[in-house]
C-alpha cells in the first residue's frame, strides 16, 4: 500500500481546482451559495459535473460562468458526454455534441472530459476501438471550438481484454492531438497500476490530474503517496490538478475544505 506524504510547507494559495461532483448534493440544492463557499476556501477554478441541455446545474452557461467569477474563480472544465452511438443514432449524437460544445464555448470552458464508457467497452476490443474512434471524432469537434477533449479513468480501465490492458489500448488508439487523458490518481492506484509507469510509457498524454484519496486528502485511511507523482508532473504533461472527494466522515463542504488545506500546504506543489 502507498502511504500519505507529509505536507507542512506554509500555504501560498496555489492554483488548485475542484471537481464539483465532490459537493454534488449542495450544488443541486443551491449552486450559488455552494460556489461561494468553495471560493472562500481558496479554490481557483472549478470543473463541473452538471451539464444538461445547454445549462450547468440548471443555470445558463454565461450566467454560471459569471457566478463562478464573482466568487474569485474560473470555470475551466466540465465532465459530460454520450455513450457510443450506433449508426442510427450517430447524427443525433453529433448534434448533441455540437450543442454541448457551443454551450461550453459560451461559458469559456477550456476542456471537456468524458468520464465513462458503456460496459461492452470493457469486454470487447472491437467496441473499445469504436470508442477510441468516437473520441477522436469528438476531440476534433472540440478542437475546432478551441476546447480540449479528454477521458477520465476509473479502476476498470486497468483490467485486460485478451491480455491487453484497456487503458493502454485507449492511449495507443486515440490521437494525442485530439484526445488527452485526465488521470484519476486514486482510481489508477486502486486498479493496481502505477501512474509513474504510465508517465514513462506515454509522456505528455496526462494533461489533467484528479487528485483523490480514499476520503478527503490527507485524511484517515489514506493510500496515496502524491509526492513522486507530482515530481513527475512535467513528464506526464500535467497542466492542472483538480481535487475530487467521493467519500468522507465529514460533510462534503468540510471534506473539500480539508482537502484544499492539505494540498495547498504540500511542499512538493510549487504552483
Amino acid at each position: 500500500m502507498m502511504t500519505v506524504s507529509s505536507c507542512n510547507k506554509p500555504a501560498i494559495e496555489k492554483n488548485i481546482g475542484i471537481q464539483l461532483y465532490s459537493v454534488r448534493d449542495n450544488m443541486s440544492a443551491n449552486p450559488d451559495s455552494t460556489v461561494a463557499e468553495v471560493g472562500k476556501m481558496g479554490y481557483k477554478f472549478v470543473e463541473t459535473a452538471g451539464y444538461s441541455d445547454g445549462k450547468f446545474y440548471g443555470v445558463p452557461a454565461a450566467e454560471f460562468t459569471a457566478m463562478v467569477e464573482k466568487n474569485g474563480m474560473q470555470f475551466l472544465g466540465s465532465h459530460t458526454g454520450k455513450s457510443l452511438p450506433d449508426s442510427a443514432s450517430w447524427n443525433s449524437t453529433m448534434e448533441w455534441w455540437d450543442k454541448a460544445i457551443a454551450a461550453h464555448k459560451e461559458a469559456g470552458v477550456k476542456w471537456i472530459v468524458q468520464p465513462w464508457m458503456g460496459e461492452s467497452a470493457f469486454t470487447s476490443l472491437d467496441v473499445l476501438k469504436k470508442y477510441c474512434d468516437y473520441f477522436n471524432t469528438v476531440g476534433e469537434k472540440c478542437n475546432a471550438a478551441g476546447i480540449r477533449f479528454g477521458y477520465h479513468n476509473h479502476s476498470k480501465e486497468f483490467t485486460k481484454i485478451d491480455s491487453i490492458t484497456i487503458y493502454d489500448f485507449m492511449l495507443q488508439n486515440t490521437d494525442p492531438a485530439k484526445v488527452m487523458f485526465q488521470i484519476d490518481l486514486y482510481w489508477i492506484t486502486v486498479g493496481g497500476a502505477d501512474p509513474l509507469v504510465y508517465f514513462d510509457k506515454y509522456p505528455g498524454r496526462f494533461e489533467l490530474f484528479h487528485v483523490k484519496d480514499a476520503k478527503e486528502l490527507g485524511g484517515e485511511g489514506s493510500i496515496m503517496n502524491f509526492e513522486p507523482i507530482f515530481t513527475a508532473a512535467d513528464k506526464a504533461g500535467m497542466n492542472n490538478y483538480i481535487v475530487e472527494v467521493e467519500g468522507s466522515a465529514f460533510s462534503p463542504l468540510e471534506s473539500v475544505r480539508k482537502s484544499h488545506e492539505f494540498l495547498n500546504s504540500c511542499k512538493f506543489l510549487t504552483k
